[in-house]
């Protein structure tokens, strides 16, 4: 600790001569009052520290407050979202005609690959944070001459303890691929799974909610509402809840190598007069509408490996999904013809399993494998011109891709499809790309 004496002495050192005759009574006065001063300086000290101490309490007590931002920084980030464009076609050879799953009711707008060059969807995205509470997004998606919204949705930021809540349209937490776009996956098609149980995949106008646990091991729970005007629902002019889901999904980490994620849902649709197409027993393609209970269980995993966690040079993804669909209710035949209504009952299952591998840098190979199953079918009054059938549609696909770099990717697929019994199989070849422009965020595990 400094001394008094020390602080005099220095003094005394600096003075002129005559000033060096310092009385004993003068010293002791002299220290008296540094020792005054040192004490009224330190309870000034723990005084304003205790002040600080309770505010920072009061503080930490109240509800966090938006934090301030300029007017003139908000008013121009409200009009700076981020926005990408990804860009997608190629050239595709395969016969003539459509190739439905022989005595799946799916939704007529699966349309067959167009053969020849030509562009695929191209998808317009915008999305921003629109306060410390909420984030939005918008993806329009331009095929074919027309522009559909895909998605438009809000989703919350801060309601804690894990939950996130989203609403509007948002492609269902369903499954596990229904909530990649088709510029994500990794072959240049759709599963025979997905087309047959949503079309592309299945898209929400509703609310959903999920739930992160705050735990070690990933566990993530969810549930939505929606409308039910898209496959499997569809058709119904309606108030309330059309369809509604719930899922779960857990996963975590093996070594510093691999990581892996399972999850299990299920959907309840109540379609009202949804078409499909069916092929008759003379060949013929004819419109069915369906009215009654659809139901859906969908169990997926996804198992990835990465030297080191490193998926740079070479990297490896195991893929599958599986499901069960039991709709029961009524299914009239052509409509606009001989209009023939009886009762349905369907059972069907199926699912697919792929592998990915990286190879070197920038360098895929994919092999995939879809098999659709009909376990019980029952046309009723409809069953002399709709054949039951216990056949089961299949495909096969190979593909190998290069990535020049993160925002592009050129792909070779060829596919050997036996959806449809009593046809020929489909021998399809497909070269692709795809181009990322602007802002793109990291897609899902």
């Amino acid at each position: 600790m400094f001394k008094p004496t020390l602080l005099v002495a220095a003094l005394a050192a600096a003075l002129p001569l005559p000033a060096l005759a310092v009385t004993e009574t003068d010293l002791v006065a002299l220290r008296a009052e540094f020792d005054q001063k040192l004490k009224d300086l330190q309870a000034t000290y723990e005084t304003r520290l205790k002040e600080m101490e309770a505010r920072v309490a009061q503080a930490e007590s109240k509800p966090q407050s938006a934090p301030a931002t300029p007017a003139r920084t908000a008013a121009a980030n409200s009009f700076n979202p981020e926005i990408s464009l990804i860009l997608q076609g190629g050239y595709t050879q395969r016969k003539a005609g459509d190739r439905r799953p022989t005595g799946f009711l799916q939704s007529n707008e699966v349309e067959s690959p167009t053969r020849g060059f030509a562009i695929g969807g191209t998808e317009l995205m915008l999305s921003a944070s629109i306060d410390p509470y909420l984030r939005g997004q918008a993806t329009v998606v331009m095929e074919g001459g027309q522009a559909n919204v895909e998605e438009a949705w809000f989703q919350t930021h801060s309601l804690g303890r894990g939950l996130t809540l989203k609403g509007g349209r948002y492609l269902s937490g369903t499954g596990y691929q229904n909530e990649q776009h088709p510029h994500a996956w990794d072959f240049a098609d759709n599963t025979l799974m997905y087309q047959t149980l949503f079309g592309e995949h299945l898209v929400q106008d509703g609310v959903q909610l999920k739930w992160l646990a705050p735990t070690e091991r990933y566990l993530e729970f969810g549930g939505e509402i929606g409308n039910g005007n898209t496959f499997p629902g569809g058709t119904v002019d309606r108030n309330g809840i059309g369809d509604w889901a719930l899922f779960g999904h857990v996963g975590g980490d093996v070594g510093e190598s691999s990581s892996w994620r399972a999850g299990l849902s299920y959907l309840s649709a109540r379609p009202g007069n949804r078409n499909s197409t069916l092929v008759n027993s003379a060949g013929d393609d004819k419109i069915a509408r369906f009215t009654g209970d659809s139901k859906i269980w969908i169990a997926d995993f996804v198992w990835k490996w990465a030297p080191q966690g490193n998926p740079r040079d070479k990297n490896f993804k195991l893929q599958g999904e599986w499901f069960q669909r039991t709709e029961d209710g009524r299914l009239t035949y052509d409509p606009d013809g001989t209009n023939t209504d009886g009762a349905y009952l369907g059972k069907q299952s199926g699912g697919y399993l792929q592998g990915v591998y990286q190879f070197m840098p920038r360098w895929r190979v994919g092999l995939r494998y879809d098999l659709l199953k009909n376990d019980r079918l029952d046309y009723g009054a409809n069953a002399g011109v709709l054949t039951t059938t216990s056949y089961s549609p299949t495909k096969w696909s190979l593909m190998t891709d290069y990535a020049p770099s993160e925002f592009s990717l050129f792909r070779v697929q060829w596919s050997r499809n036996h959806a449809m019994q009593n046809n020929p199989d489909d021998n399809m070849l497909s070269v692709q790309y795809v181009y990322s422009l602007g802002a793109h965020g990291a897609h899902k595990f």
